[in-house]
């Protein structure tokens, strides 16, 4: 580090270099400011719990319908006014979709998202839980 006087024998510099933490700092700054972009913020859903559940099969699509009433179609939000003509294109291509609905979602609402899926071409709708185990006949939380 600094080198002493002979004059000052045994006395330590009273000043820090803060050099290298700053260095540090600005590194990761710059990690998190190229990071930041590339972090997926995950949709907000507590799903209903049961012990029927199996996991969500590889490529398929997923509808998720959130406790605000927003709907998503693989993570990406649809406005409502858009999709059915989004069901519609879809249908084309996949009769079958997963459906995860918020577990405070009003039932109404569901039934209202099941019957449109329905109507224009979805035949086939799963719905995804979070599965718990049953233990001795008990199902545990």
């Amino acid at each position: 580090m600094g080198a002493t006087p002979d004059n000052n024998k045994g006395k330590q510099l009273a000043e820090i270099n803060v050099t290298p933490l700053v260095d540090v700092v600005l590194v990761l700054l710059i990690i998190f400011m190229i990071a930041a972009p590339m972090m997926k913020s995950g949709i907000d859903i507590n799903l209903p719990k049961t012990t029927a559940g199996k996991p969500i099969e590889a490529n398929k699509l997923v509808i998720t319908l959130t406790k605000k009433g927003e709907i998503f179609i693989d993570d990406k939000e649809i406005h409502p006014g858009i999709f059915e003509e989004k069901i519609k294109k879809i249908a084309k291509l996949k009769n079958e979709v997963f459906l995860q609905a918020d577990e405070s979602v009003p039932y109404g609402k569901v039934i209202k998202l099941l019957g449109m899926l329905k109507k224009n071409g979805i035949e086939n709708v799963s719905l995804v839980v979070n599965p718990i185990e049953e233990k001795n006949g008990k199902i545990s939380n």
